[in-house]
């Protein structure tokens, strides 16, 4: 990990299109903006694992799920043969 020290209005870049500043630092508290393409999500660490983790259930299936996946999509077996029976391919007179 990098580790640098910035003042309020200073900023590191990232990259040749992505520049963070910092804006104010209150006690604790630092307020950050980032200036980046509109393409790039940036979200907060605790943000991103949420979606992260939603996106985890959403692909997990459970058995009662697979199950019911399995009936809709399953064709239903054809008997072969005749409907008199007969099953050896020749033709009836």
């Amino acid at each position: 990990m990098l580790i640098l020290t910035r003042k309020a209005g200073e900023g590191i870049k990232v990259g040749d299109n992505i520049r963070i500043v910092v804006l104010e630092v209150k006690g604790s508290q630092v307020r950050l903006g980032v200036e980046a393409p509109s393409d790039l999500s940036i979200h907060r660490d605790e943000v991103w694992e949420k979606i992260m983790e939603e996106n985890r259930k959403a692909t997990t299936v459970t058995p009662d799920q697979m199950e019911i996946i399995v009936k809709k999509f399953s064709s239903p077996r054809i008997k072969k043969g005749k409907k008199d029976g007969s099953d050896n391919g020749e033709k009836k007179k």
